[in-house]
């Protein structure tokens, strides 16, 4: 049997299920209605014949008279007579009139006058009213029992019971099971019809496919999103997404993807445009020439419009993570710097060592020692801020050396400012590297452009784990502060851009405030001078382990 088959029936049995339970609800309250009017209707007839004046004198003067009254008297009296009357024109079963002691002084049957009734009468002449559905002489009847109070004293001195039959009371219950019914008939009738529209429209939906065959599609469409391993992401022609990997929702650092708009999504605009917040210019295929930095990840993002036979049908995004690429490209970068220093100084060194060695054999002692004094007083000159009296830290201090001697290849000599006062160490080394590398990149590069002195100072504080590095240059300062943070593309940069500007002071930016600080631009300079970046780096750094004495000693 077709799926589509058996939805039908499963929802004409549910339809029918539905239908009878509130059928017999509705039948079980109808009754219940019934019931409820007949008790107030015996208890507002048992009312009025117990508050008729005649009534009460009558009962209250049989109350009062010692012995059983006879029934032959109780026959022809006035209490039956009233009592008959009343049944015939309320249509009631009975209407039973008794003194202080249950003696029936009124009775349908004449038989009965002048006996005890068959149930309780404590109630009433206690005062009290009651409503129930009870059986007695006469079967079960709905009864009302109201007191008999004395016109004198007002104290009860017999009770009035008034009952109406089942078949009185249900008689238009035949009407209303008629008209349930039909009810009924008519909802399971337009519950078959909506289940046979419904599976032609499910068949017309999925295209004919049977459940079996969807769920092999889905899989077969779960093993092709989850097996790539770049993120896929796919949003409709409103922005929705409608498509998410796990991949992708690993990448952005957002779990529900499924169902939000690509511009509500917690996100950096950049990242929010590069998804399809806008479709390209062109209408063709947009390749993210720039990383973009989400969380701790840093991702390319491919985008592609979707349409078939001219109806846009949205984008598809294709997400490619470089995070350990960019952080092995700066880890390079670093340990590239610190090689060229050390390349640099070796030969260096070894160029002083040939001029002594020739000196020394030459048999010129003296010119040797005037040589050393020569560079000893040169190097002094080229830091006249030592660098280690002010950030000892190994790290730091490396890395700094290796910038100040590339900066001095390039005309450009780097200082660390006296002010500077390091006393932890670096915990978070390519972060670090990172942040520093790229403004001191960016501030050897405009110092090249600028004016003779050609200069860069350097300032680090660290303040428990946090690392605070100001950076200046003689540059000609920044000419559009706006556009400064934002990525340019690569076909905007020279072939001799340094490393840093374009995509350096975003990523610098957007690593600092993953870390919970900040890169911000602290003076633009202009004429007088060249620009001021500073930066606040949370949780790099940790304290040391060893004591500044012993440190010293080694």
């Amino acid at each position: 049997m077709r799926f589509s088959t058996q939805m039908l029936l499963l929802q004409l049995a549910c339809v029918t299920a539905v239908v009878a339970v509130c059928t017999g609800v509705f039948v079980w309250i109808g009754v219940q209605q019934l019931r409820a009017e007949a008790e107030s209707s015996a208890l507002s007839i048992a009312r009025t014949v117990a508050a008729d004046a005649d009534v009460r004198a009558g009962v209250a003067r049989i109350s009062g008279q010692p012995g059983t009254p006879r029934n032959a008297d109780l026959r022809d009296g006035p209490l039956a007579a009233l009592a008959a009357g009343a049944e015939q024109n309320t249509g009631a079963l009975f209407i039973v009139i008794t003194d202080d002691h249950g003696i029936r002084l009124a009775h349908p049957d004449p038989e009965l006058l002048g006996k005890v009734v068959s149930t309780g009468f404590a109630d009433a002449l206690a005062g009290r009213e009651t409503v129930a559905w009870e059986a007695g002489t006469l079967g079960e009847s709905a009864r009302a029992k109201v007191p008999v109070r004395d016109p004198v004293s007002d104290e009860p001195v017999g009770e009035v019971s008034v009952g109406f039959a089942p078949a009185s009371v249900f008689t238009e219950l035949p009407l209303l099971l008629g008209g349930v019914a039909l009810a009924a008939l008519v909802a399971v009738a337009l519950g078959g019809i909506v289940s046979l529209v419904l599976r032609r429209r499910l068949e017309r939906l999925t295209l004919g496919l049977q459940p079996e065959e969807l769920s092999t599609l889905v899989q077969n469409q779960a093993a092709v999103l989850d097996g790539v391993g770049d993120g896929v992401l796919a949003s409709g022609p409103d922005g929705v997404v409608t498509v998410a990997n796990t991949t992708a929702a690993r990448l952005l650092g957002t779990p529900d993807l499924v169902g939000r708009r690509i511009r509500d999504l917690d996100l950096p605009s950049a990242v929010r445009h590069a998804l399809g917040d806008s479709a390209p210019a062109n209408g063709g295929r947009s390749d993210a020439a720039e990383p973009l930095s989400v969380g701790r990840n840093v991702i390319y993002i491919d985008t592609r419009p979707v349409s078939r036979a001219d109806r846009d049908l949205g984008m598809i995004a294709v997400i490619r993570d470089r995070t350990d690429v960019v952080a092995l490209t700066d880890r390079l970068e670093t340990v590239s710097a610190m090689t060229d220093a050390l390349r640099v100084q070796r030969h260096e060194f070894a160029n002083r060592l040939h001029v002594t060695a020739g000196l020394i054999d030459a048999g010129r002692v003296p010119d040797a020692r005037d040589y050393l004094d020569e560079v000893l007083e040169a190097s002094r000159e080229d830091s006249a801020i030592p660098l280690h009296e002010h950030v000892s830290e190994p790290f730091l201090a490396s890395f700094v050396e290796s910038k100040a001697l590339r900066a001095g290849e390039r005309g450009v000599r780097l200082s660390v400012s006296g002010d500077s006062l390091v006393r932890g160490t670096v915990g978070l080394a390519e972060d670090v590297a990172t942040v520093a590398g790229n403004l001191i990149d960016n501030a050897v590069a405009a110092a090249v452009g600028g004016d003779e002195p050609r200069w860069v100072v350097v300032e680090l504080l660290d303040d428990a784990d946090t690392l605070v590095l100001t950076v200046a240059d003689s540059g000609k300062g920044v000419a559009d502060e706006r556009s400064l943070f934002g990525a340019r593309p690569a076909t905007d940069l020279d072939e001799d851009a340094v490393h840093g500007r374009g995509i350096g002071l975003p990523l610098a930016r957007e690593v600092a405030r993953r870390l919970g600080g900040d890169v911000w631009l602290a003076d633009a300079g202009g004429e007088a001078g060249g620009a001021v970046f500073c930066a606040r780096l949370p949780g790099v750094m940790r304290a040391r382990t060893t004591a500044p004495d012993e440190r010293e000693d080694s």
